[in-house]
């Protein structure tokens, strides 16, 4: 079956980075597109960021643009996420997702919490 295993979140002060790593199974990965979602405590789910399955197409979250950077390793059934200059409000829930024509996937999420 589908699988998604986020990692690499944790607590980090304002201004550091972290890189993301979503590992996929179950699913032909390479043609994919996968995302980046994120979920704060009392806000909505926001798509931080996508990537198509070659790699070359990427968009991202006005809030995250400049910061945050997409990109994926086929080879390895990875997508990752590097996030520069994280400010407190980008403390969330990090979650991976992907879709078919009749479901949609998703991992457990990793926490990325920013704080002084």
């Amino acid at each position: 079956q589908v699988q998604l295993v986020e990692s690499g979140g944790g607590l980090v002060q304002p201004g550091d980075s972290l890189r993301l790593s979503c590992t996929a199974s179950g699913f032909d990965f390479s043609t994919e597109t996968m995302r980046w979602y994120r979920q704060a405590p009392g806000k909505e789910r926001e798509l931080v960021a996508f990537i198509y399955s070659g790699g070359g197409i990427k968009e991202y979250a006005d809030s995250v643009k400049g910061r945050f950077t997409i990109s994926r390793d086929n080879s390895k059934r990875t997508v990752y996420l590097q996030m520069n200059s994280l400010k407190p409000e980008d403390t969330a829930v990090y979650l991976c997702h992907t879709r078919s024509a009749i479901a949609e996937y998703w991992g457990q999420g990793t926490q990325v919490t920013v704080s002084s």
